[in-house]
């Protein structure tokens, strides 16, 4: 079975309740300063504006404290920006729910854009409150949910308005779903999977899941600290998972038991101080100065790991390689991003820091998908019950193609 989306259902002179995630980034002016996740969702309004839906878009915006509502958390600032990707109006609302909302939803012609005002501004949504839900489905006659990133929460803007409206996928949903999905079900082999980021404890379900579907495993980040522990080496001053260093070693083991080639890092780079201005320096991973931690992947790590890259079919990345928003230690992480921008493989990126390095790297656009969604990227890959997913319509794609031609399938459903 398969999810619906918005290309199975007809939405044409509908009210259209679709769930994005524009949690962008601000800074202290309140000025977006990634518009990355509001370019996801463009497809998903431009076919709603395509074919004619009065299109309400709902989403949160930073963590405005005790759901009150904040001048720089209003979504005045995205609905400008969204404006700009769009090239047409976009509205906004004062409010999410309530006679504001629902007047703006009445006065919203066909192919119309309108933006809501924060959900974070009513603390219900986070509660999943079953009134707050019912307020929100109210205003549409359908619910698209395009916010993978909040795929693995179950809050009033997606599972609770699913108890009222029907729910389809958007179509960057259903592009998470299918690309992290295929590396779960069916990825192409050899397959290579590239784990980082500061903590093993965050990462080992998704490593014990995928030690059944890959070839080689690349342990780099703060993470690989606690493998080299494992591996009797010592790490100076360098953060360390204490407590998981015996689970590190079992999780080795668990590779070499499976066939698994796991491969940590043979050189690194440290300094005496986490700091952009730090005297940084490479060393093997046997002989790392007590009073210095390690920042970075070294250069000859770097090859080994991108050596990992011939032939290959898949690569998942999730997880930075160092320090990469510092100068000294980014080298590690930038190289990975050209690496894998250069490859003919199917490349995905699990969200998170990984994305936003090869956005810094400048190779975005040239990797296969790279995730919006960084916790729930790994909530997906480790397995989880996604409450998000389960309120999406489910459908069965083989009856719907044997109702037609093989040449007109994919006028049905568009790959």
């Amino acid at each position: 079975m398969s999810k619906k989306t918005i290309r199975d259902v007809n939405v044409s002179g509908k009210r259209v309740l679709v769930r994005v995630d524009f949690n962008v980034p601000l800074d202290k002016k309140g000025n977006v300063t990634d518009d990355t996740r509001v370019k996801a969702t463009l497809p998903t309004i431009k076919y709603l504006i395509d074919e004619k839906a009065k299109i309400i878009l709902m989403s949160h915006l930073g963590r405005p404290k005790g759901g009150q509502s904040n001048k720089i958390f209003r979504m005045d600032v995205v609905a400008a920006c969204l404006e700009r990707l769009l090239g047409v109006p976009v509205q906004k609302a004062d409010d999410c729910v309530g006679e504001q909302a629902q007047q703006a939803v009445s006065q919203l012609g066909e192919g119309e854009v309108l933006l809501l005002e924060n959900l974070r501004f009513h603390p219900e949504e986070k509660a999943n409150d079953a009134g707050f839900a019912r307020q929100l489905a109210s205003l549409a006659e359908v619910l698209v949910d395009d916010a993978f990133g909040m795929v693995h929460r179950a809050h009033a803007s997606n599972y609770g308005v699913a108890q009222f409206l029907p729910v389809v996928a958007g179509l960057l949903m259903d592009k998470e779903i299918s690309m992290l999905g295929q590396v779960l079900s069916s990825p192409k082999c050899p397959f290579v999977a590239i784990m980082g980021g500061a903590k093993v404890s965050d990462k080992i379900t998704v490593i014990n899941n995928l030690l059944d579907k890959v070839s080689t495993l690349l342990i780099g980040g703060g993470m690989a600290n606690t493998f080299l522990k494992a591996s009797g080496l010592e790490i100076g001053k360098s953060f360390l998972e204490a407590d998981k260093v015996e689970l590190a070693g079992q999780l080795m083991q668990n590779a070499r038991d499976k066939g698994v080639e796991l491969v940590l890092p043979v050189d690194v780079v440290v300094a005496r101080e986490m700091s952009p201005n730090a005297e940084a320096q490479v060393v093997p991973v046997n002989a790392v100065p007590k009073d210095s931690m390690i920042l970075d992947i070294g250069p000859e790590t770097v090859q080994k790991f991108t050596a990992q890259f011939d032939k290959v079919a898949t690569v998942l990345w999730n997880g930075p390689m160092g320090v990469f928003e510092m100068e000294p230690f980014a080298n590690g992480t930038m190289a990975i991003a050209r690496a894998l921008a250069d490859l003919k493989a199917i490349t995905i990126i699990g969200g998170g820091d990984s994305a936003a390095a090869v956005e810094k790297a400048g190779v975005a656009d040239k990797i296969t998908h790279v995730s919006t969604g960084g916790g729930a990227s790994l909530a997906f890959l480790e397995g989880q019950e996604m409450p998000g997913l389960t309120a999406i319509q489910e459908i069965d794609r083989s009856e719907v193609f044997s109702q037609y031609p093989e040449e007109s399938v994919s006028w049905v459903y568009p790959s």
